[in-house]
């Protein structure tokens, strides 16, 4: 299957500005990118999308150039948005460049020669206002920005004259790249479709021949029409101190029967017959999850590797099994990093009574020799119903965690 088939079985073309020329040109290696503001310090689960695409286009041997915007980043896109970005200082858009730059090394590899880093404030922050009005400005009407997306959903709320810039700032970066390093085509998602053919016209009207292409692909929804790469906690980034390996596992395991099989495709790099295989198992089976536990195997392997993958996994089947006791202190960091944490005196030992009460497990003392005596309360798993326990030293896992269950699945984590 040629790559315009493969990304089309896996529904990841939205537009494409002459598919017929695009796939002639394909037949041979071509240089291609996609731009990548600096919000943040880290890309989250959104982004992923994309790098994918570049990645499958670099297997099928064209050349990914990754754009950081140093620039554009001073400046904000309008796309996707109904009101103005947040301005950040150039010392934060920098910071944030270089650890983007960071990430994205992680699946492009620039330091092996089959990808290539830029940042557009290479270029655009020693632009002055002079050139950029006589060299880009002038090729475009105020009709034409006017009538892209970008800017008309923008219109009835208002938009700034520096968002409404950005346009050029993006078609200006798409100029320099295909002047300095041959690069015929810009990917994006469907929102930037306006930046992107904006782009196409100012090599146009500039003179250049060789036909430069745009191709965006579907900006992703959930099958209940909710956001893609959120959760109960907010966006799933890729850095592992914002979102554990433990969380972005879960997140993929989580997906819905609706939405596992399109997921496989849009993101993995499983076979057509091995996701048919698996979709049938989604019909036939859905109760084994089978589709979901591949689906968050590949993609913990792809962004945090094999042993934060089998790591993920010792979480998950301690925490379903309730065999807590077997994991190491940095598991039950990940993961009970959202489950309700006291931290304890260090002290030799603590009547169990008290410790709930502290750690406000129970609301009384009444409450917690209730619950002992019932059996509802586990320490590391194991039930204690000795109303004079004492929990001890030798009940800290890597001498800091005990965690304290009441009932089937109210965790509190005691820290020491």
């Amino acid at each position: 299957m040629d790559i315009i088939d493969d990304l089309k079985y896996r529904g990841l073309i939205n537009q494409v500005s002459d598919e017929a020329a695009l796939r002639e040109a394909l037949k041979r290696p071509l240089t291609f990118y996609c731009g990548f503001d600096p919000t943040a310090n880290s890309l989250h689960a959104g982004n992923l999308l994309v790098i994918v695409i570049m990645m499958r286009l670099q297997k099928a041997g064209h050349h990914p150039i990754a754009l950081v915007g140093g620039g554009t980043g001073m400046i904000g896109d309008p796309s996707g948005r109904s009101t103005e970005r947040q301005l950040n200082t150039k010392e934060v858009v920098d910071s944030y460049a270089e650890s983007l730059k960071n990430q994205l090394n992680r699946f492009l590899h620039f330091d092996e020669g089959n990808a290539t880093f830029v940042n557009n404030a290479e270029w655009l922050n020693s632009l002055s206002t002079i050139e950029f009005l006589r060299d880009v400005g002038k090729y475009f009407t105020l009709n034409y920005m006017l009538s892209k997306d970008s800017v008309q959903t923008r219109l009835e709320a208002g938009i700034s004259f520096t968002e409404f810039s950005y346009m050029l700032l993006q078609s200006f970066d798409y100029l320099n790249l295909y002047e300095k390093r041959h690069c015929r085509m810009q990917v994006g998602g469907s929102d930037q479709w306006g930046n992107i053919t904006a782009g196409l016209e100012l090599i146009r009207k500039r003179g250049h021949e060789e036909q430069a292409f745009a191709m965006t692909f579907p900006l992703i929804t959930k099958s209940d029409g909710t956001k893609f790469g959120k959760s109960m906690g907010g966006a799933i980034w890729l850095d592992p101190e914002r979102t554990t390996p433990y969380e972005w596992y879960q997140f993929w395991f989580n997906a819905s029967d609706d939405d596992v099989v399109n997921f496989l495709k849009y993101f993995t790099f499983l076979t057509k017959d091995e996701i048919e295989a698996l979709a049938k198992e989604v019909k036939e089976h859905p109760e084994e999850r089978k589709a979901q536990k591949t689906l968050a195997k590949e993609m913990t392997i792809l962004v945090h590797g094999e042993q934060a993958l089998k790591q993920a996994e010792h979480i998950s089947t301690a925490l379903f099994s309730g065999d807590v006791a077997q994991l190491s202190g940095e598991e039950i960091k990940q993961g009970f990093k959202d489950v309700p944490t006291f931290n304890a005196a260090s002290k030799v030992s603590i009547k169990l009574l008290d410790l709930l009460v502290e750690a406000d497990v129970v609301s009384s003392k009444r409450q917690a020799r209730e619950d002992i005596s019932n059996g509802a309360i586990y320490i590391n798993g194991a039930r204690r119903t000795d109303l004079n326990a004492l929990v001890t030293q030798d009940d800290r896992i890597d001498h800091e965690y005990v965690i304290v269950r009441r009932g089937k699945k109210k965790y509190t984590l005691i820290q020491f």
